[in-house]
């Protein structure tokens, strides 16, 4: 399938300083040059990818002097920095955005236009990084962009994964995975640093011996050794010199080839070891249903993770050796339980590497470390089987122990004789095998531990970590996520951002989107909201155009168009989407005279691969499309997209155009979701639950702006506790009767009866994310806000209040309560003058 398209139409972008940019006549000389010298290509030869590679190394040459003048300023300062470990980095591409942060798309717009080309088609040279599946990934990107930003030291921790997450494309209704090669053509936004690799040990075994002190120590023995080679990119600050570093680990032999062995013809083995560590840092998320994949995981989490403290601890050691101050001059924030395992690891380094005691190094890891959580479901917390643990990593595994011991005597002095509290605090899970909690360790090991929404936080104080909050009640704090508005408004949305900075004044992207909120005051005039509609027409001109492109299926710009975009999961409840999706359609069916808006339902987004029943549930939503769009009568009433290979690119060409976001997860699953930010800052109406930060968005749109629905987190526990009965809740609702009967029948699944049996099953029988509890609400807020649609203005004030709440969303916001109250950061600006000039 082809990549989705970069927009083509030329764009001016506001908010473009003239002091952060950079001289244009530089920069196309510079241009030239690297099409010549780098590309070896003559502009009357030159196609938009070579046009795209040498404007990238144009570009990136502009920001090294401004990255190493950061690195001397914070290394000169002696400043505190945060190191922000995540398994995912989903950053999208990234010319685009450098050309406005660094204020050069009208140049680049006219250098591509010289040569033949538009912008666009240069744009879409780009490959999209595949480094994430979904919020934690662009979460962790967003927080990147706004710690630039802000000017505040910072360095992202990740893995250089050579393939990321799956290209999904849909082959006969079904997601097929295929590689994402993303590196297939090199990537000219990074540099591999040689000089900062990092020695790795797995397996292997322990022993107790006496030191040159007499203390008795551990020793790993026998152990086998990765490479980590680092590769940096820049992340850019907007309207600031600030370049800091994002930093990915590739796995690399220690001996790459054994020459003895291929010359005795055993050629296999000549590289095996080349192959086997090679994979740790080969694909995003592999496979955890065997054992083998299970291992894979815990050595790619390790891998990344070991190689990140030793950087840190070098940095350290560079200006002091006095592990006391390492807690002043290094946070180290944990994004979810997958980077953990820098619990045990930092303790090894302490007490192994530097000779440290227990207590001392214990207060170090405690102060230094902060943990994210992200998730309330239970099976979504890791836990690793001890025999595996024991065999990858035998030394951490002791010291997980220790502290284990040490934590428990905690808990049995607190509360005496509770054997019951011991059990669920424990990070060692009993049974057969022997698990370790990965949440509990970072939980142990934090001084601060955070949720990512209000209700969010709530529950993980009151339910998923409810015994600890009450050891450590001043541990616990909410951090309400937040988007970067560099990307999903002014970059996404450039025409949304010019009519906002016509308002409210040009400088609402520098910092802070607060003053954004005060495009309220024009909710009562005419000219912006007509002029609003009139943006949002235009974006969903260009994404029906693009739909048509990638997915062969015309719709009807001037029809509601209404979103779903994100994982599949069944907390998510795409099918939930569906039922009513199905209903509607009966609805109209039963009475093809009603005069009824037109709709258009857009699904995106990927099942993991051994995700069976998520997957089943994306074939569902291709073989309702099918069937609909195939029906002559709902030619100008209904049309249903579903389209492949979601990331953030196509998460660009769709969040502008949405006219309704649905955010319909069932109220206490749902951390706290970012599209929903993202949509609603774009002008698009919510119909949701109050799920995650779903409440606090309510709060700040105001709730008569906002289509809510379905059971709250009590109601939800108060029916489980009651013995659950959907038949109650299908009985009382004949539009998911005939929905559900129709499912039932091969109506979808022509001459295939069983197909979706299983989920019809499942819902009569148990439904456990209560979508029959849900449905007849949540079909009566959808046809509300599609009702409005109708009458523009009354359309295009809701929408305008969407954006001015949602301007309390930024992640620059969200970046500033972590560096005060978790971190203790102070701004830093990046010194120029450090860095001598070009001659």
């Amino acid at each position: 399938m082809a990549p989705p398209h970069t927009a083509a139409r030329r764009i001016e972008f506001p908010l473009e300083r003239a002091e952060a940019r950079v001289d244009p006549e530089v920069f196309r000389r510079a241009t030239f040059d690297h099409l010549l010298y780098t590309c070896v290509r003559d502009h009357a030869e030159a196609s938009p990818m070579d046009l795209y590679r040498a404007m990238a190394h144009a570009v990136r040459d502009r920001l090294v002097q401004r990255w190493l003048a950061t690195q001397r300023t914070y290394h000169q300062r002696d400043a505190k920095c945060v190191y922000y470990l995540s398994s995912e980095f989903l950053t999208g591409r990234s010319l685009g955005l450098a050309l406005v942060n660094m204020g050069l798309w009208g140049t680049a717009q006219e250098l591509a236009s010289r040569w033949g080309f538009d912008l666009g088609e240069v744009l879409d040279a780009e490959g999209d990084p595949g480094l994430g599946n979904g919020g934690l990934g662009r979460l962790a990107a967003c927080f990147m962009d706004s710690l630039a930003t802000l000017e505040l030291p910072a360095v992202g921790y990740g893995i250089r994964y050579e393939y990321g997450i799956f290209e999904q494309r849909i082959e006969h209704g079904q997601q097929v995975e295929h590689r994402d090669h993303w590196l297939q053509y090199g990537n000219p936004w990074e540099l591999p640093r040689h000089d900062r690799s990092q020695l790795v040990r797995l397996y292997g075994t322990t022993r107790v011996v006496r030191d040159e002190r007499g203390r008795m120590v551990v020793e790993w023995i026998d152990s086998r050794q990765v490479l980590g080679l680092p590769y940096d990119s820049f992340i850019v600050g907007h309207g600031t010199d600030t370049v800091n570093t994002l930093r990915l680990w590739s796995a690399r032999a220690t001996r790459d080839f054994d020459l003895h062995l291929f010359n005795e013809g055993d050629y296999r083995r000549a590289v095996e070891e080349k192959v086997e560590v090679e994979n740790i840092s080969k694909v995003l998320y592999p496979n955890d249903h065997t054992e083998e994949g299970k291992e894979l995981r815990l050595k790619q989490q390790y891998f990344f993770v070991a190689c990140s403290i030793a950087d840190i601890m070098a940095t350290f050691k560079s200006h002091s050796t006095d592990f006391r101050l390492l807690p002043e001059r290094a946070a180290i924030q944990l994004n979810d339980t997958h980077p953990a395992i820098a619990v045990a690891e930092l303790m090894r380094v302490l007490i192994d590497e530097e000779h440290l005691d227990w207590e001392p190094a214990w207060e170090i890891t405690q102060r230094c470390i902060g943990y994210t959580n992200h998730t309330l479901l239970p099976e979504a917390l890791e836990r690793w089987p001890a025999p595996m643990f024991e065999r990858v990593l035998p030394r951490h595994l002791m010291i997980i122990y220790e502290i284990n011991h040490r934590f428990m005597r905690q808990v049995s002095t607190r509360w005496p004789g509770d054997m019951g509290r011991m059990a669920r605090m424990s990070i060692i899970e009993e049974g057969y095998p022997k698990q370790i909690r990965m949440a509990h360790l970072a939980t142990v090991g934090a001084h601060s531990i955070n949720g990512v929404a209000r209700l969010h936080t709530e529950l993980v104080k009151k339910e998923l970590l409810h015994d600890f909050h009450e050891l450590f009640p001043e541990r616990f704090n909410n951090k309400t996520n937040g988007v970067t508005p560099r990307r999903w408004l002014l970059y996404a949305n450039p025409n949304l951002a010019r009519l906002i900075a016509e308002r409210v004044g040009e400088h609402f992207m520098e910092h802070d989107l607060a003053p954004v909120g005060n495009i309220r005051n024009f909710v009562d005039d005419p000219a912006t909201l007509d002029a609003l509609w009139n943006v949002k027409r235009d974006n969903k001109r260009a994404l029906a155009s693009e739909l048509r492109r990638l997915t062969g299926i015309a719709v009807d710009p001037d029809s509601v168009f209404i979103v779903q975009v994100k994982r599949i999961h069944e907390y998510k409840r795409q099918l939930l989407a569906c039922l009513e999706l199905v209903a509607h359609y009966l609805q109209l069916k039963e009475h093809p005279n009603a005069n009824a808006q037109p709709r258009t339902y857009v699904f995106s987004g990927k099942a993991a691969a051994g995700y069976a029943v998520a997957k089943l549930h994306i074939r569902l939503i291709h073989d309702i499309a099918e069937v609909i769009n195939a029906d002559p009568t709902m030619r100008d009433k209904l049309r249903v997209v579903f389209v492949p290979n979601y990331g953030v690119t196509l998460a660009q060409a769709i969040i502008p155009a949405a006219d309704i976001s649905l955010q319909i997860s069932q109220a206490g699953k749902e951390a706290s979701g970012t599209s929903n930010m993202k949509l609603a800052l774009n002008g698009a109406l919510t119909v949701g639950t109050l799920d995650g930060a779903n409440v606090e968005l309510r709060e700040a749109i105001g709730p008569e702006h906002f289509y809510l629905f379905g059971h709250t987190v009590d109601e939800v526990r108060t029916l489980y506790k009651g013995g659950y009965d959907p038949g109650q809740f299908i009985r009382q609702s004949p539009a998911l009767q005939r929905a559900l009967a129709l499912l039932q029948t091969d109506f979808f699944s022509l001459g295939e009866v069983e197909r979706y049996a299983s989920l019809v099953h499942h819902l009569r029988s148990n439904d456990h994310y209560m979508s029959c509890a849900d449905f007849a609400s949540y079909m009566t807020a959808l046809s509300s806000a599609v009702e409005l649609h109708a009458d523009a203005r009354s359309w295009s004030k809701k929408a305008l209040m969407s954006i001015a709440g949602a301007s309390q969303f930024s992640s620059d916001a969200t970046i500033r309560a972590y560096a005060n109250e978790i971190w203790g950061l102070r701004t830093v600006k990046a010194d120029l003058s450090l860095v001598s000039q070009p001659g």
